[in-house]
């Protein structure tokens, strides 16, 4: 079974490859003020939210070399909106646990403080993981078509959470353990793709997972789409904020 991790298709990392919000709309300008835009030479290629006023959450497998650009307070990549904050990553903290689909997460240290605005707030993790009873959506700049049709806004769609049971059938070999929550669109081909790693699964606004991997085609609610349990790594978070005082 292969599996298929969201960064943008230009970008080679652990022969993992692109993905983008598919079957969603617009948001809301500014409607998630926590969403962060990783970006390479003003390229956007994975996602991220704001966890602290100094740290992004975000995918291990968005690690890529070169000077990475934390985008705050987005709506459009490309318009000069004067609600956006941007920061060089000074340090990047990869989970100690991380093997291939496997810890998915990452803390990138900012080098400064975000200003909090209406446009740039920080989301908390969720203290237990989603039940098929919540609210969730995700969000991000990926690729909506899963042709390179890359939006230069915000985009939405919802989430329905899938039991444990459900997800372990679904993609039959690979192995979904506890620390992995599994979600489809509510109707037809509705999910993440290239360019939304790292990205947030919310759930009654909190971050209830990091948008990690999907099938070989996007969306495909055979395949449901894949992210890491915020509730897992709490405890890991804080370690990090403990070590990283503000």
């Amino acid at each position: 079974m292969r599996i298929i991790f969201t960064l943008l298709l230009f970008i080679t990392l652990n022969g993992a490859h692109g993905a983008h919000i598919v079957g969603g709309r617009e948001a809301a300008p500014h409607s998630r003020p926590y969403m962060a835009s990783l970006q390479l030479r003003g390229r956007h290629f994975c996602g991220g939210v704001l966890v602290r006023e100094d740290f992004v959450l975000t995918a291990a497998h968005c690690r890529i070399r070169g000077a990475v650009t934390v985008v705050l307070g987005a709506h459009s990549l490309s318009a000069p909106e004067d609600t956006k904050q941007s920061f060089n990553v000074s340090r990047i903290i990869q989970h100690p646990q991380y093997n291939e689909h496997e810890n998915d997460v990452m803390l990138l240290k900012l080098d400064g403080q975000a200003n909090l605005t209406s446009a740039v707030k920080v989301i908390p993790l969720s203290q237990r993981g989603p039940g098929p009873d919540n609210v969730c959506s995700t969000a991000g700049w990926g690729d909506v078509g899963d042709n390179n049709t890359f939006p230069d806004k915000l985009q939405e769609v919802g989430a329905n959470v899938l039991s444990q049971q459900e997800c372990r059938r679904r993609w039959e070999t690979v192995l979904i353990t506890r620390k992995m929550v599994c979600a489809t669109g509510p109707v037809g081909i509705q999910g993440f793709c290239s360019g939304d790693s790292g990205g947030p699964l919310v759930c009654d606004g909190t971050s209830a997972g990091v948008v990690s991997f999907s099938g070989r085609q996007c969306a495909n609610p055979g395949r449901p789409d894949v992210y890491m349990r915020s509730s897992s790594y709490r405890r890991w978070v804080r370690e990090v904020f403990r070590n990283n005082s503000l």
